[in-house]
């Protein structure tokens, strides 16, 4: 099995909460951009995605807490789908510093939203790969 996707972010002042550490929120914004960064190593862009009547949607999303962040700390970010049967997909996240220490961790379901009948996709794994240039990202 292949490592999963990761980027790499550096924590900003301004993501800070009153405490000095990352708010809680900013997780949220970190894995998404992770997801994003995924999509667009597998070939599907935005434009992509709507050109295709389609667009990612999350139904659920966990956020488990580890260590802090603090302003300059990088931490690199995950990003493994898990497809099964079915209109919905897994999507696993790990944030982890620099060194290795973990630092949360970020669980998901999603789906793939047809833009006109705006229901989810019979199979998003199929529709995705039609798109990608490059399944392995997504292992699709």
């Amino acid at each position: 099995m292949a490592d999963p996707f990761r980027v790499r972010v550096t924590v900003r002042g301004y993501e800070l909460d009153t405490q000095g550490h990352l708010n809680q929120a900013v997780y949220l914004q970190y894995a998404e951009h992770a997801r994003w960064e995924c999509l667009r190593a597998s070939g599907i862009g935005q434009d992509r995605l709507l050109a295709g009547g389609v667009g990612p949607v999350a139904l659920e999303v966990t956020v488990r807490y580890l260590r802090e962040l603090r302003g300059g700390d990088e931490v690199d970010v995950t990003c493994e789908f898990h497809w099964g049967e079915g209109k919905t997909f897994r999507i696993g996240q790990e944030f982890t510093r620099a060194d290795g220490t973990p630092v949360a961790s970020v669980s998901g379901v999603g789906g793939l939203l047809d833009l006109t009948e705006r229901r989810l996709v019979a199979d998003p794994r199929e529709r995705f790969r039609a798109l990608a240039t490059d399944p392995v990202p997504m292992s699709l």
